[in-house]
């Protein structure tokens, strides 16, 4: 029998009507064996995640303040999504323990994780699922970074003992046994962490869209979704900003080959979007698989006669961003000149000793900084088999009267980035998409 591990984000157990869904949705299929719940999120529009609540709880323990009646708030949360469930759990042992930990000051990654913990509990017993403590078998080094290959070898021993089990994502355990989380939208790796544990064949990974779509829905209304995507396609659409998964949840199932499927909880019958180590350049339903960007972002110029021919000219002006600890984003160059694009907010505190330093470095002729860029990433597999897609781009972009800053395009095909102002970007999102998608529905 085929094994799944399934990831539910917030919005998916935000309250109890949500966890009937979930439930339905684990029990329609016997191979979803491993469930990883997020903290409850948002239940209306101007609610409060459960997560945001606990870490300002924590602050004003910590602060010597008040925090017992946001505390009640917290706890009813989770009175109210286990009566509605009508179970008989009592979860008043574990909500004495988190409000001493409080007081003790047990540290923020503790109280934002016991979200994810209680859920958890919460969940397991309506399933009537085994459950599984993520600090009992996600390791942190001393380093904070994840301990992929001993995380790996506990999470399987575990689940090969307790059979269907709950795991809360999140968080963590570090060697001295206090708790550590990752970033946030953290549950995304720890179900991929447990996927790749158990060899799964499948991560599916429930949240409140119908998997990814071809670009921002706040740009274009009602985007056309992406129905397969690779990893190396999802890496760069990540990068620049396109939501829905944790990137970092890549990594597990990417080097384990395992395919990830995007679904909403709401819209179960949806099929989403899958994503796959490869896929075939034929296989896409456009052109591009998708657009995105975004904004903040500067561009230095450094122009000097005869750069191509001094050797080392490039690596001394890399190591004075190095040295001031900026990492550079694209390097568009031409003969006698050089661009560096890197983060506006890293830059501008810096801008001072980073022009001394490379007017000391390399004596350039000239250093012009445009302040004013954003980064639109058009992003495909299918570009490498249809002639003409760059000029297609820059048609469209012409055609709305926008004019290109910069231009990179990646020795793979699969992406072409262009730099345009930042009031242009959103214009060029749509004027992208238009030629790409909508001229071909």
């Amino acid at each position: 029998m085929s094994t799944k591990v399934v990831k539910f984000g917030g919005s998916s157990l935000a309250d109890a009507n949500q966890f009937i869904k979930v439930a339905n949705i684990i029990r329609a299929d016997e191979s979803r064996k491993y469930v990883v719940p997020s903290a409850p999120g948002k239940r209306f529009s101007n609610d409060t995640k459960v997560t945001d609540m606990l870490y300002a709880c924590y602050d004003l323990a910590i602060g010597g303040k008040d925090f017992l009646i946001l505390f009640d708030e917290i706890r009813a949360r989770y009175q109210e999504i286990i009566d509605g469930l009508g179970l008989s759990l009592d979860l008043s042992p574990e909500l004495e323990t988190i409000k001493n930990s409080f007081m003790a000051r047990a540290g923020r990654d503790y109280a934002a994780s016991r979200g994810e913990y209680l859920n958890g509990l919460i969940l397991a017993e309506y399933l009537g699922y085994s459950f599984v403590d993520a600090a009992e078998v996600i390791f942190f080094n001393e380093d904070a970074r994840l301990n992929l290959s001993e995380t790996c070898r506990a999470v399987k021993d575990r689940l090969d003992k307790t059979g269907p089990a709950v795991i809360p994502g999140f968080y963590g355990s570090m060697p001295n046994d206090t708790i550590k989380t990752f970033s946030r939208g953290g549950s995304d790796i720890t179900g991929s962490i447990v996927a790749a544990a158990v060899n799964a064949d499948l991560y599916e990974n429930w949240t409140d869209v119908s998997g990814f779509l071809v670009c921002d829905p706040r740009i274009v209304p009602n985007p056309q979704p992406i129905e397969t995507i690779t990893y190396h396609e999802l890496r760069e659409l990540a990068y620049m900003g396109a939501g829905v998964l944790h990137e970092e949840a890549i990594f597990p199932v990417r080097k384990a080959s395992i395919p990830i499927n995007i679904r909403n909880t709401n819209k179960p019958e949806d099929p989403g979007t899958m994503i796959v180590e490869t896929a075939s350049n034929d296989s896409c339903k456009y052109t591009i698989t998708g657009v995105a960007g975004k904004k903040g972002f500067i561009a230095m110029s450094i122009e000097k006669d005869m750069m191509n021919s001094e050797l080392g000219f490039g690596r001394k002006v890399l190591q004075v961003f190095e040295s001031h600890g900026i990492s550079f984003e694209h390097m568009p160059s031409g003969i006698d000149t050089m661009s560096i694009v890197v983060q506006k907010g890293e830059f501008e505190e810096k801008e001072a000793m980073i022009v001394h330093a490379l007017r000391t470095a390399v004596h350039p002729d000239r250093i012009d900084i445009d302040r004013d860029i954003a980064l639109v990433a058009v992003v495909g597999r299918g570009m490498r088999s249809h002639r003409g897609t760059a000029a297609r781009i820059f048609a469209a972009l012409a055609h709305a009267k926008i004019n290109v800053k910069m231009i990179d395009q990646g020795s793979s095909e699969l992406n072409v980035i262009v730099g345009v102002s930042c009031e242009d970007f959103e214009t060029a999102i749509k004027a992208i998409y238009d030629i790409f998608v909508t001229e071909q529905l």
